[in-house]
């Protein structure tokens, strides 16, 4: 029943398509994030699977039961906005009972599992503690906990850490894989925060302008993107991206960079896609996966700035449409001004149509 199966979904707000023909399938205690720019549509598929809004065309099934009709009230999902629009005036105690007491449930129950939830999440000394004297990191714990204490079926998470700060949001990305682990849920996760995204869900669902882009798992839409777009949106940074044409040479298939020079050879599967097609591409590579090369062996380019952030080093290489971010450990010796060589390690190197933006071959 808390499998999710959206089917040929489209939603229109007058002359504005928010979401174009959506199929996604997600399965039952599946952790599935919805993954993409403001404006992309993500929230609004959270929305009709809610059913805060209806469908302009297609069907949402829980399970095999059309939710066409179906208020939100009797769908059984739990939901956590951005705004936690806790009870002020009550405690936490209050606020984490206050469904399970609406309800009508006894008493005894009301409290293992408020005492239950608010171990769960760190809220055991804040339960007799009113509302309106709590941090907004605290608040938005306490919503959270108020809505998964029912304990859903399907719980739906719109951007719930975007307002908490970032030693927070790291314990939270932590608590709500536990938490949905624990009461095996099929949890929705809406977030522009690709760290998010890769670090809590089973699955991706990369989304832009109204349009599902990739599914895949973290390793799948890191490693092997579809387009161009996924291979820039995933990553910090994102994938290099450089134009060029194929072009044999004495060492192989290789990609003929222009003013840039020639990458290194291909890889054979790679190699082979590229010979049946014809026309400029775009050669790509992770700036995580390159190594610093001799002269003739990778891709000779002037550093222009070094970031050092902690454990590792953003090397900033080259110049308008031929820049490329290298990393590397954080002992890593350039200077700004220098020529450095770098070398995409050849396993990992994708190649993109330049005219569709489509990743071709070689990334199974």
């Amino acid at each position: 029943m808390s499998a999710i199966h959206l089917q040929n979904l489209v939603k229109r707000f007058g002359d504005f398509t928010a979401l174009k023909t959506m199929d996604l399938a997600i399965a039952d205690g599946e952790f599935m994030a919805l993954l993409g720019p403001s404006g992309c549509g993500k929230s609004t598929t959270m929305n009709m699977i809610a059913g805060m809004e209806d469908p302009s065309e297609g069907k949402i099934l829980f399970g095999d039961r059309d939710m066409a009709g179906v208020p939100m009230g009797r769908r059984g999902v739990g939901f956590v906005f951005q705004n936690y629009a806790i009870f002020t005036h009550m405690t936490v105690r209050q606020n984490l009972s206050y469904g399970l007491r609406m309800r009508g449930a006894p008493r005894a129950e009301i409290d293992r599992r408020t005492g239950a939830i608010a171990e769960l999440l760190q809220l055991t000394p804040m339960l007799d503690r009113k509302a309106d004297r709590l941090s907004v990191n605290i608040l938005q714990r306490v919503a959270i906990g108020r809505s998964a204490i029912m304990e859903p079926a399907i719980f739906l998470l719109d951007e719930p850490l975007s307002n908490v700060d970032a030693a927070f949001r790291a314990v939270m990305r932590t608590e709500l894989k536990h938490l949905q682990r624990q009461f095996r849920q099929t949890m929705v996760y809406v977030t522009h925060d690709q760290l998010e995204a890769m670090t809590m869900a089973d699955r991706i669902a990369v989304m832009d302008h109204g349009v599902l882009q990739q599914v895949g798992t973290p390793l799948d839409v890191y490693n092997n993107p579809a387009n161009v777009f996924v291979a820039r949106f995933i990553g910090a940074p994102g994938m290099n991206l450089l134009m060029g044409r194929p072009a044999e040479s004495d060492r192989g298939l290789v990609v003929d960079l222009g003013p840039l020079g020639v990458t290194p050879p291909l890889p054979d599967e790679l190699a082979a896609a590229l010979r049946a097609r014809s026309g400029d591409v775009l050669y790509g590579f992770r700036p995580e996966q390159v190594s610093i090369a001799a002269e003739g062996r990778g891709l000779a380019l002037p550093v222009n700035f070094v970031e050092r952030i902690g454990a590792r080093t953003i090397v900033h290489l080259g110049q308008g449409a031929g820049a490329v971010k290298a990393v590397f450990d954080n002992d890593v010796r350039v200077a700004i001004g220098e020529t450095l060589v770098v070398s995409p390690v050849a396993a990992s190197v994708r190649v993109f149509d330049a005219a569709s933006g489509v990743a071709i071959g070689g990334t199974g």
